[in-house]
């Protein structure tokens, strides 16, 4: 009769807790890495935030630096340093066909500003071509300069000062109510508005006016400094 073995049966073996381990780490430990991942980004994305508001308020610095902080320059100035600088009122202009011009879009250049009557009379075609005559003499750097002429009444122009206007580089003629002229720019007491020549930085920011029968030579060493301060961050075009 074959006999039975009742021996206890040999216990299992141990699961090895290697993976277990390995899965409660996984399990555990990965949160704080994703913390640390979505850590970093945030300070990444608050450094790219900064540096963008850097870039952008970057030429507001330098015009102020330019303007206000570097003195010595600005105390030889030939022309009236204003101060506090006026920005560009947010009104709107015409053109000669009565198209409507917003005022603010004229930023992003150099302004040399004439004022006065459609019916231009000799010391305003002086101004004009004074007008023209220093953008040119400034050589490479003149494409960082617009023209403009405010006309401060709703007449039309002469055929001859019409096509004198308009011969490259044309002059942006925009007409706009003295009212609206005299709240933006204004002359040196005893003088009128249109006995200036006015100068508008690229921000928009009305900041050096003429004197009455300017030299244009010694206006234009004014207007080179300026251009040579702000070459790093104003470019040729808007």
């Amino acid at each position: 009769m074959t006999s039975f073995d009742r021996s206890e049966p040999a216990p299992l073996p141990e699961i090895a807790e290697g993976p277990a381990e390995a899965l409660r780490l996984t399990v555990h430990e990965a949160p704080p890495a994703a913390a640390d991942l979505q850590a970093a980004q945030g300070r990444r994305g608050r450094l790219m935030m900064s540096l963008i508001l850097v870039a952008c308020a970057a030429p507001v610095v330098l015009s102020y630096l330019t303007y206000f902080v570097i003195r010595p320059q600005a105390r030889s100035n030939y022309a009236t340093l204003i101060e506090p600088q006026r920005p560009l009122p947010a009104i709107v202009l015409h053109d000669l066909d009565g198209r409507p011009v917003p005022a603010p879009s004229l930023k992003g250049q150099w302004l040399l500003v004439v004022v006065g009557p459609s019916a231009c009379d000799a010391a305003c075609e002086k101004r004009l071509f004074m007008q023209r005559q220093l953008r040119e003499m400034t050589g490479r750097e003149r494409d960082r300069i617009d023209k403009v002429w405010l006309v401060e009444d709703d007449a039309p122009l002469t055929p001859t000062l019409a096509a004198a206007v308009a011969a490259t580089p044309a002059v942006s003629v925009l007409r706009a109510s003295r009212a609206q002229i005299a709240a933006w720019l204004q002359p040196e007491p005893g003088h009128a508005l249109e006995d200036h020549l006015y100068l508008v930085d690229p921000l928009g920011n009305w900041m050096m006016r003429a004197p009455p029968d300017a030299d244009p030579v010694r206006l234009k060493k004014d207007l080179e400094r300026l251009l040579r301060a702000a070459a790093s961050w104003d470019l040729p075009g808007r």
